[in-house]
């Protein structure tokens, strides 16, 4: 059974208040850095181990769905590789900073505390990505323990492992490969912040809505006319953390709204609603599920249709081509997000998984020039 993610995530203390979904983006650029380099590390083990069967695959809480329902951070290892039949865990860390004093390492992450004991993490590898310099290293647990210094780091609030600059950076090695992976991760990253700033002006257009919004039982009892009133509401009650009374059969409601006219600013809002609508509900049924997998499937198409050559998305004369692409973007974003979701809980296999953040977009690289041309 599927647990409602809004009310999980509402519900820990160990967050700061904001919408489940701004919590989401935040993870997004986590899960974007772990897996561009996910392959990166694979071929590097195959350099390091030549002959050997390897295989590295995401681990941890967020290993499918990027990030946690229940919100906070995974304690689990960042990847696991296969090197023939042994398993070997890979936490990942990295700085685009230069001129480090010293490189930390979360105490929880070398050391294994049981009671009044504690012992250094065995079969264990910290890959450590400098991006300034375009250099890696890959270090065990007992080499920070010994090179490191037991410190306070105020940026985490806690206590870690410090390795003084002069020790860590001699374990440094360059890899001009590692240029396209960031070149790619900045792409991206650049791509998430431009497409969610669509939440701050949909916040400054609702503004007067917002501001108004105070019977909620009221709101919550509405039935939206149209997709416009539609997302509204659902705009609305996402911002004041509600929900409709049934948000099944609203859910199937707003899927009526999806024809082969729509065009992209009409996708967004219904691909927000969507992604409002299925994190508040608890289970779907079978019929419930199988109209919104086909219904995911013909927004997907229609998205990749509006591609343009430039890297644009277009579908209006009315709109400029950098708000309809940031319409597109935030619609890909979302549903790649419910495509992972629904595999996992409900054991789809009618939707392929998703192997890397924004996999849907036509040519990252070119959106991205589009993008900051037109900026």
């Amino acid at each position: 059974m599927k647990l409602d993610a809004k009310t999980i995530y509402a519900q820990s203390s160990d967050i700061k208040p904001r919408t489940y979904l701004e919590y989401r983006m935040d993870m997004k650029k986590k899960a974007i850095v772990e897996l561009e380099v996910l392959d990166w590390l694979e071929n590097k083990l195959k350099e390091l181990y030549p002959g050997n069967q390897i295989k590295v695959y995401k681990s941890g809480g967020d290993k499918f769905l990027w990030f946690l329902r229940e919100g906070g951070i995974s304690r689990e290892p960042d990847f696991i590789a296969e090197i023939d039949d042994n398993k070997i865990e890979f936490e990942l860390q990295y700085t685009e900073k230069e001129n480090l004093k010293y490189y930390d390492f979360k105490v929880s992450k070398v050391i294994k505390r049981k009671k009044k004991n504690q012992a250094i993490i065995n079969n264990k590898f910290f890959l450590f990505i400098h991006k300034p310099s375009l250099k890696y290293a890959i270090l065990t647990p007992e080499w920070i323990t010994e090179n490191g210094e037991y410190g306070m780091v105020e940026a985490w609030r806690s206590y870690a492992f410090r390795v003084p600059k002069e020790k860590f950076e001699k374990l440094l090695k360059p890899d001009n490969t590692l240029k396209s992976i960031w070149e790619r991760i900045d792409a991206k990253i650049f791509i998430l912040n431009f497409q969610h700033t669509l939440i701050d002006i949909t916040k400054d257009r609702l503004s007067y809505l917002l501001q108004s919004v105070i019977d909620e039982n009221k709101i919550v009892k509405i039935i939206p006319q149209n997709l416009d009133s539609f997302f509204k509401i659902c705009f609305i009650l996402d911002n004041i953390n509600k929900t409709p009374q049934n948000a099944n059969l609203w859910l199937i409601y707003l899927l009526s709204y999806i024809h082969n006219n729509i065009l992209l600013e009409d996708i967004f809002k219904i691909v927000y609603c969507i992604d409002f609508l299925y994190s508040s509900i608890e289970e779907l049924k079978e019929n419930e599920l199988n109209q919104l997998i086909n219904k995911v499937k013909e927004l997907i198409k229609k998205i990749q249709s509006f591609y343009q050559s430039d890297g644009s998305y277009r579908s209006s004369l009315k709109l400029s081509p950098l708000d309809e692409t940031r319409y597109a973007l935030f619609s890909i974003n979302l549903l790649e997000d419910l495509i992972q979701d629904m595999i996992y809980y409900y054991s789809v296999s009618e939707l392929k998984p998703i192997k890397k953040i924004y996999e849907n977009i036509g040519d990252v690289e070119k959106t991205y020039r589009f993008i900051k041309e037109a900026l």
